[in-house]
């Protein structure tokens, strides 16, 4: 009995210290959000985190929580956690696919992966494109194609559909340089299946007109005459004043 009596006065002193010591204790909902919306706005994420982070422990239900759930989103993408800030909008969408700013979640699931990928790109401007995953380019473009999809009249669809004519073109340019580099390593029929694959997944991009001359010249190359002839006309329809394609041709001996 005095065993129990002890360890449970021993529970009360931790508690007590712990209380002292969290400047939250006692919060309401309602000044735990506050407190986090303010240092998300002046560029404390840290700060802004471990609040929403209390607000949803403390209180999981309720509007206060609930719009937590989404900034905390934009504080782990502002911190450059993108792991975090992806599983956060895809949880939000999960939880609350009617609230009236789900259309957010989804486009700041696009701008993660779109940062992302463009930070790939810095770091690796002295990298082979065709060693670059395009994976994260390719989030970018699904996320923000299903919020076009979903939400035409939301106020982040004119620039998410800016972004993904962004995205078409560096995704076309990824497979026509992957269709480039087997072209220089001899591997012909894997350079026309790179180039038919940059033109079948990304029209009106304007890689089309190269990755038509790849096959142009790998299919020269193989001997498939017809195919190289259906690959000459279609660029003579699309690009009729290409340049490059006379100096192939010119290569070519034709």
């Amino acid at each position: 009995m005095k065993r129990s009596v002890a360890l449970f006065a021993l529970l009360l002193a931790a508690c007590s210290f712990i209380d002292k010591h969290d400047p939250t204790s006692g919060y309401s909902a309602e000044k735990l959000y506050r407190e986090a919306k303010e240092a998300l706005d002046g560029g404390q994420y840290d700060l802004a985190i471990k609040r929403y982070e209390t607000l949803e422990s403390r209180f999981p239900y309720g509007r206060y929580s609930q719009q937590g759930q989404l900034e905390i989103a934009y504080a782990y993408y502002k911190q450059s956690e993108q792991a975090s800030a992806v599983a956060a909008t895809e949880r939000f969408m999960k939880l609350h696919p009617n609230h009236p700013n789900v259309d957010y979640a989804y486009y700041l699931k696009g701008l993660v992966y779109f940062n992302e990928d463009l930070g790939l790109l810095g770091k690796v401007s002295r990298q082979d494109r065709t060693e670059r995953d395009p994976k994260a380019a390719r989030e970018s473009f699904d996320a923000f194609k299903e919020l076009v999809q979903r939400f035409p009249e939301s106020k982040y669809t004119p620039d998410a559909l800016a972004r993904m004519k962004y995205l078409v073109n560096a995704l076309a340019s990824h497979e026509v340089h992957v269709a480039r580099y087997y072209m220089k390593r001899g591997a012909y029929v894997a350079a026309s299946n790179r180039a038919q694959y940059a033109l079948r997944n990304y029209p009106q991009a304007p890689a089309q007109e190269e990755a038509l001359l790849i096959m142009i010249q790998a299919y020269d190359v193989l001997g498939m005459a017809e195919l190289r002839n259906d690959a000459e006309r279609v660029l003579r329809k699309n690009f009729p004043d290409s340049a490059q394609l006379k100096s192939v041709l010119s290569q070519l001996g034709r």
